[in-house]
């Protein structure tokens, strides 16, 4: 039997910014389920929501302190219920993003940890004495800055962490902290989640040993792991991507299988090869690609992003082209019109490649960055000085052209509003035929009805010029990369328009030499 989740469209909520049922400024689960029927409309299938547990929100949710529970700015696990059943009756899935990596330092485990050298929980954890002068055990860095490891002074170890020092990394290598996982997800599960996207996938097993990271040789150019590569004088050879890793998933595949559940993971590496293992086999159902997140809008580069990952990657890829730890993708193609119209391109040859392609709320209105004042700054990644605030890629979703965007009845949300404008919102792009949004939809609507691309392959079509295109099932998909009118030589037979991103060309019957303005994308069908 097909899973479910092959034919589908995913939808990246991020709750803090998505919609404020409750007037204090942030996003919960409640306001979310207010607003399942226009991810209906607009033709998602599955929704992945960012963290909502109870958590000092040191990283807005991703340091966790209590695995089954809601934080009470975001709601109760009676709105988490409701949620997930209103999805399902809209035919929707619902993910739960899972943590697994590192918990917050606040979390019952680590504080039991933290008590005694002989507390039960320490294991929970990796701890190391000092080296002979007193220093950190290895030489890793953290994500956010500084070294991966922080001493406590009253048991005389370090606790590693590889992210903020609130926010120690859980031990994998002891079971007790596997069988805890399997109660964790076993309880989401049971509550109607219908999965997890699981954050940092490739990062839960460490190398044994423990050994330093090997310089990287003056010459090499790091395209690393994370939203922001860590600096650039250490490979990540022995604190991420570890062979055991995938172990963890094995395992959790046994237990999400009574429940149809997808495993779908934050593998944040860059070298398509090095993603492939996770689902190739009885790992991950899905992994997501982050490659398209750090090119240039380039055709070269285009090509090899997606062509590359699609021939190792199988059905096994999650596409995306933002998210909340990214820049949005109309600013990175240059903002504006031109922005607006690469974002559309990149997107139509994305939603057609097997696999799931995910949208980042907003995407299908064409947002660019939001403006954010350095005062505001509220990304761990600025504010410790790690590197450039992602508060520009956060800040709330505009509902319609009201005070307070019709996503808070507060004066202030947690984030400014962006300096959005009217016709930035949902209610206008709505009653607009010809806006991005509608353009997204009939996407969203193609990719969904389209059962002939099941199982179907990839054939790419051109000559290496500024048309990235390939053939899958009865489509051809094909988007101008460059900035001067171009063609692309079609294969035999009569071919119709059936998408258009500049909106005059649907229904048009073509062959032989297709014609394609700057930056315009066409799917044809045969």
């Amino acid at each position: 039997m097909r899973a479910w989740w092959r034919n589908s469209v995913g939808y990246e909520i991020y709750i803090r910014s998505f919609a404020d049922s409750d007037g204090d400024g942030v996003g919960d689960l409640p306001g979310v389920l207010e607003r399942l029927d226009y991810l209906a409309w607009l033709g998602v299938d599955v929704i992945w929501i960012t963290p909502f547990y109870p958590s000092p929100m040191h990283d807005h949710g991703y340091d966790v302190a209590d695995y089954r529970g809601v934080a009470d700015v975001f709601g109760t696990l009676d709105d988490f219920d409701a949620l997930v059943a209103k999805a399902h009756g809209l035919g929707m899935r619902a993910l739960v993003d899972l943590v697994p990596n590192h918990t917050s330092s606040e979390h019952a485990w680590f504080q039991a940890a933290r008590s005694s050298r002989d507390d039960p929980h320490r294991d929970f954890y990796i701890w190391r004495d000092p080296r002979a002068d007193g220093g950190p055990p290895n030489n890793w860095r953290a994500q956010f800055g500084g070294s991966a490891w922080t001493l406590d002074e009253a048991t005389g170890q370090y606790w590693l962490h590889l992210f903020l020092p609130e926010q120690p990394d859980l031990n994998w290598a002891n079971p007790a902290v596997a069988d805890a996982f399997d109660e964790i997800l076993r309880f989401w599960l049971e509550r109607g989640a219908d999965g997890f996207r699981i954050d940092v996938a490739h990062s839960l097993v460490k190398h044994p040993d423990l050994l330093d990271n090997p310089p990287v040789e003056a010459a090499a150019v790091i395209a690393d792991d994370g939203p922001e590569p860590p600096p650039p004088q250490l490979q990540r050879v022995y604190d991420i991507d570890q062979p055991g890793v995938l172990d963890v998933f094995r395992r959790w595949r046994g237990v999400v299988a009574p429940f149809d559940g997808l495993l779908l993971g934050e593998v944040y590496l860059l070298d398509a090869d090095r993603v492939a293992p996770y689902v190739a086999g009885d790992g991950l159902h899905l992994s997501f690609w982050f490659k398209p997140l750090h090119i240039r809008w380039d055709p070269d580069e285009i090509q090899a992003a997606l062509a590359g990952a699609a021939s190792v990657g199988g059905d096994g890829l999650a596409w995306v082209q933002s998210s909340h730890d990214r820049p949005r993708a109309v600013s990175r193609y240059g903002g504006g019109q031109r922005g607006r119209e690469r974002a559309l391109a990149m997107a139509a040859l994305q939603m057609f490649l097997p696999g799931v392609p995910f949208i980042y709320q907003g995407e299908e209105l064409g947002l660019e960055n939001g403006v954010v004042p350095d005062e505001f700054t509220a990304d761990p990644q600025a504010t410790r000085g790690a590197g450039e605030s992602r508060d520009v890629a956060r800040t709330p979703m505009p509902w319609a052209p009201s005070p307070g965007l019709g996503f808070t009845a507060a004066e202030q949300a947690w984030l400014p509003f962006g300096d959005r404008r009217p016709e930035d919102t949902v209610a206008v792009q709505r009653d607009d035929p010809q806006s991005m949004l509608h353009r997204f939809r009939r996407l969203i609507a193609l990719r969904r009805s389209d059962e002939d691309l099941s199982g179907a392959g990839v054939e790419w079509l051109g000559d290496g010029g500024p048309v990235v295109a390939y053939r899958r099932g009865p489509l051809i998909v094909a988007a101008n990369c460059g900035e001067r009118s171009s063609g692309l030589h079609l294969p035999e037979g009569r071919w119709t328009v059936e998408f258009a991103s500049l909106l005059d060309r649907e229904g048009e019957a073509v062959g032989g030499e297709l014609a394609l303005a700057p930056r315009e994308a066409v799917v044809l069908r045969g």
